[in-house]
């Protein structure tokens, strides 16, 4: 994390503003100070409470971005604001006990400064009031800006996602597919040809209803995945192998609708499969991560893909979870690690 994103903005220009500013104005408002006599009589009060103020201001903000850079997470946010709350109180002990070394000939110069004045205190905790605030402000408005766009991008792949799959099963080509294959089962084998509609119709299904969700379990995608194989066993017939190896439990792990068929459609795509060369696609748990495996044996004359699917996928994860989904290509083997999810 780059200093800029700790802070939220680049407050290089906040602090040459800031800091003369708030240290022409303390005196004023706390240490009996007097534009009355001159700028020139007022300046030692100045050049201290310049000093408070440049130190307590940078010491407060390489706190706040240590504890930023370190506690990252959402879910960590109580506890960066402890950590912060300490060590910012420590900081101004420190800070303030040698400042007060440094000061102390500086104010036996200025008659109307008593060194036992609290409001030199008060006036240091301010500075470090204001300063914490700035910075804290900054924060969260970042923050929330940026949740913002990060909702709307999810709300846009989730769109993007449902057209990307309906697209996928709704084309020409699959349609056609689909219909000629129905022709040939109606008259060979009519309940075959009845199930064969029973899964069609159970993908446009599932299709619709993913609109409004952002995740499901495992199961419910499996259960989809196995409507969508055979309709496409059906006109590849034993060249395409499905091999599933998902225990139980993990079918309650939670992933992105819509990933598998995007993945076992890309397979198909880009693969030839034939009596001479079968496909076959391995879905497995390792770990956390669901694992969606085909040799690579590619087509020789098909357009270049665009990665849309993949980088959908690998978006709508991200916003669900800092654990990547990995796509590998080596070895002859292409591998997508999608990370499961615990909701």
């Amino acid at each position: 994390m780059t200093v800029r994103q700790a802070i939220g903005i680049d407050d290089r220009l906040l602090m040459w503003i800031g800091i003369p500013l708030l240290s022409f104005f303390i005196p004023l408002l706390l240490f009996n100070g007097t534009l009355e006599s001159g700028l020139l009589r007022y300046l030692p009060k100045w050049g201290i409470s310049f000093m408070y103020t440049v130190a307590y201001w940078l010491v407060s903000r390489q706190i706040f971005i240590y504890f930023r850079r370190r506690y990252t997470g959402a879910n960590q946010t109580t506890m960066r604001l402890l950590y912060t709350g300490i060590a910012l109180v420590v900081g101004f002990v420190l800070v303030n006990i040698l400042l007060w070394k440094i000061c102390q000939p500086i104010l036996a110069l200025v008659p109307e400064q008593n060194a036992e004045d609290t409001s030199m205190i008060a006036g240091s905790l301010l500075i470090v009031a204001l300063v914490g605030t700035i910075y804290e402000s900054i924060y969260l408005y970042q923050n929330w800006k940026r949740t913002l766009l990060e909702t709307e991008q999810l709300r846009r792949e989730q769109v993007e996602s449902q057209l990307e799959g309906l697209k996928n099963q709704v084309n020409p080509h699959f349609l056609f597919n689909s219909l000629n294959t129905l022709t040939y089962l109606i008259p060979e084998d009519q309940e075959k040809a009845v199930q064969f509609v029973q899964k069609l119709s159970r993908v446009y299904r599932y299709i619709l209803e993913m609109k409004d969700k952002k995740l499901v379990t495992l199961a419910e995608e499996l259960k989809f995945l196995h409507a969508y194989v055979f309709l496409v066993k059906e006109r590849f017939g034993d060249n395409l192998q499905v091999e599933l190896d998902v225990p139980e439990p993990a079918k309650a792990m939670q992933v992105v609708p819509l990933s598998l068929q995007i993945l076992f459609e890309n397979a198909i795509k880009h693969n030839v499969i034939a009596k001479g060369k079968p496909l076959t696609v391995a879905v497995r748990v390792e770990g956390g991560n669901l694992v969606v495996v085909n040799k690579l044996q590619p087509k020789a004359q098909v357009m270049p893909g665009t990665g849309t699917g993949l980088a959908n996928v690998r978006n709508r994860y991200r916003y669900f979870t800092n654990d990547p989904v990995s796509i590998s290509a080596d070895d002859g083997v292409f591998e997508v690690r999608l990370p499961m999810l615990q909701v």
